[in-house]
């Protein structure tokens, strides 16, 4: 059972509205006498000031909701990792949702967010179009909502992300000017914008630099090692030749390179491997993986600094923060390090 102000109060004779005064440290209003008599009480009877109702009372809980589609890769668990003491920092706590690649889900949760009356709501979506129905309607009443990394074109809300395109584009000629031709890409899902630009990408480099474009080098069956896996597998048994594999991920990364491996491929000798949403998982395994890395801290810094600022003011102007990702050539694939 919780203690609360009005068993105190009863506990000492006195109104609630005493002890509730005492314990805020009115002392216009209360004596010296009786303050120290309700905190003595307060501290023996084990009471614990209830901050969200405190809250409640001032329009505000001081939580922000972080939403996000999946937990199986370190950047999401690094993200909230950074953005809870970004957010601390600032005087606010957060309650963390995961959507799990589930339109229904994320739906689901961004209403539970809304019931626990969160002030606002970090989201980084499942989807560029399932949903926007409820995320325009709390735009327009002037919630306050920031994307970040998975976000939706024209939504009309601030954004912080990386140049998904551009990195792509960078990682894509690396493997190119290390004379590799015949590139599959281990796509993510259709729905979401970092798919579509990584893809872009993918078919713009090889058009830039002369090389077919072939749809049989394009594969997407998940975002797991197994997946990975699974894709390569899947090209190499229907004879398909590979000398290099860009992963949407580095899950499907590490899982390509230990398929190939065990297939008697030497890495990076006879085929290149290298993923976009690196980690320092991708330094873990043999060989390493190159990969272009998102600067979580940064992102995690604006979000952070951009959701306070439209919970303190929902007429804020909108953001979009783009911030740069860096590429690190590693064992398998050679090379240096290039910010993009």
């Amino acid at each position: 059972m919780y203690v609360t102000i009005v068993d105190i109060a009863n506990a000492l004779g006195l109104s609630t509205s005493t002890v509730s005064r005492a314990l805020s440290g009115d002392s216009k209003n209360v004596s010296r006498e009786t303050e120290k008599m309700v905190l003595e009480a307060a501290e023996r009877m084990g009471y614990v000031r209830n901050e969200l109702a405190v809250n409640l009372r001032k329009s505000r809980t001081m939580t922000v909701g972080v939403l996000v589609p999946e937990l199986s890769t370190d950047f999401y668990n690094n993200f909230i990792a950074q953005i809870q003491p970004e957010l601390q920092n600032l005087g606010y706590r957060i309650i963390v949702a995961l959507s799990n690649e589930d339109e229904r889900r994320e739906r689901s949760n961004i209403g539970l967010l809304s019931d626990f009356r969160v002030d606002g709501i970090l989201l980084s979506c499942c989807s560029n179009t399932a949903n926007t129905d409820i995320l325009s309607d709390l735009i327009r009443k002037k919630f306050p909502l920031v994307c970040f990394d998975r976000t939706i074109k024209g939504l009309g809300c601030s954004c912080v992300r990386s140049d998904d395109y551009k990195a792509a584009f960078f990682l894509m000629e690396h493997l190119i000017y290390s004379g590799r031709r015949h590139i599959a890409h281990f796509a993510g899902p259709g729905h979401i914008r970092n798919s579509e630009d990584r893809l872009h990408a993918y078919v713009n480099t090889l058009s830039k630099h002369g090389i077919p474009y072939d749809p049989a080098l394009i594969v997407q069956h998940g975002l797991n090692p197994s997946d990975g896996a699974e894709e390569i597998n899947f090209l190499l048994d229907q004879g398909i030749t590979v000398d290099a594999v860009f992963c949407f991920n580095e899950m499907q990364a590490i899982g390509a390179a230990d398929a190939l491996q065990k297939r008697g491929f030497r890495i990076p000798e006879d085929v290149s491997v290298a993923s976009m949403y690196g980690t320092t998982v991708s330094t873990l395994v043999k060989p390493a993986i190159t990969s272009v890395e998102k600067p979580v801290e940064k992102m995690a810094k604006e979000a952070a600094r951009i959701i306070v600022s439209r919970i303190e003011n929902p007429d804020a102007p909108v953001e979009d923060v783009v911030i740069p990702s860096q590429m690190y050539i590693r064992e398998s694939s050679d090379i240096v390090f290039k910010s993009v």
